[in-house]
């Protein structure tokens, strides 16, 4: 039976929040900055405070109790009232200083992550960006929940309720074996794709899509090899071990060709590319700030001198 006299701590509320995100408690417990045993005893107390079981522990993953997923967005606004209660005390209440956060997919956040966290903390040095990345899905439905504040991505979203600030757009380069005969071409017509073995990520990458449309719009059916890569760096080894070619944004590639194992050939133009930018929930309190947070992102990544800026 509930105590009714029970109050729930910030902690177990946190505790809740964290593992419902993460769905991992190990994960949890990192991003916490707390040890497993502290996160499982906060949530444990929770439950039998409020005499509800809010997650369904199993041997292979984490799983909301129906009870858990229907409590879980009123845990998301108690904790970040909390905090905004705490960064408004500390006269930090404005969404640019304290913490943020940030969402980035991974074919963004190896390659432009080390130039805005560094530009980050220059110009904004109250601001203290957590960093998650995941796929657009995955990132998309943490921003609706409440548990990101902002996502740097791929757009367009056209979803209801998320304000889309586009940043800069990128070039799609074509990674190739070192040696082969279209290494260091340029203008190569996209419909040399249906005569090369296509190697993709995983479903759910929305490079994988973008990739596909660029053989669609060039109106190529691709050779599509047997090797799919769970991330754009092991996508870039398969193609330097020979198993095929892939499309690389053009802020991947210094980073990909700095072992000279792999070559590059551009497209002619119109070079197919992407457009970046930054996603929040629309709410009118910080949208200002946020686009601010955007802008500068945006003058961040441009500085690199690998994308142009919108």
């Amino acid at each position: 039976m509930p105590d009714k006299t029970y109050q729930p701590t910030v902690a177990g509320l946190r505790a809740f929040v964290a593992l419902a995100q993460r769905r991992h408690f190990g994960a949890a417990a990192t991003d916490l900055g707390v040890s497993q045993p502290s996160l499982s005893q906060a949530l444990s107390a929770l439950e039998a405070g409020l005499g509800v079981t809010l997650v369904e522990r199993t041997t292979r993953r984490v799983l909301l109790t129906p009870d858990g997923e229907e409590l879980l967005p009123r845990a998301i606004a108690a904790v970040d009232a909390v905090d905004e209660f705490t960064a408004a005390a500390a006269g930090a209440g404005r969404p640019l200083h304290g913490t943020i956060r940030l969402g980035v997919i991974p074919t963004v956040a190896p390659y432009v992550l080390p130039a805005v966290l560094r530009g980050l903390g220059e110009r904004l040095p109250d601001l203290r960006p957590r960093v998650v990345e995941e796929q657009t899905a995955r990132l998309v439905e943490q921003l609706r929940g409440g548990t990101l504040d902002v996502a740097l991505l791929a757009l367009p979203l056209d979803i209801p309720g998320i304000v889309e600030v586009p940043l800069y757009t990128e070039d799609f380069v074509l990674a190739l074996p070192a040696g082969h005969t279209l290494a260091g071409k340029r203008r190569v017509d996209p419909s040399a794709l249906a005569d090369l073995p296509l190697l993709l990520l995983d479903e759910g990458h929305c490079l994988r899509d973008q990739a596909l449309e660029v053989c669609a719009l060039a109106g190529v059916r691709p050779d599509l090899g047997q090797t799919r890569a769970a991330s754009l760096t092991t996508a870039v080894h398969c193609v330097v071990g020979g198993l095929g070619v892939t499309l690389i944004p053009q802020t991947a590639v210094a980073s990909e060709t700095a072992s000279g194992d792999l070559a590059i050939a551009t497209f002619a133009s119109p070079r197919p590319g992407r457009r970046i930018g930054l996603a929040f929930r629309r709410s009118g309190r910080h949208d200002e700030s946020y686009r601010e947070l955007g802008s500068i992102i945006g003058e961040l990544v441009a500085e690199t001198g690998a994308v142009t800026s919108v």
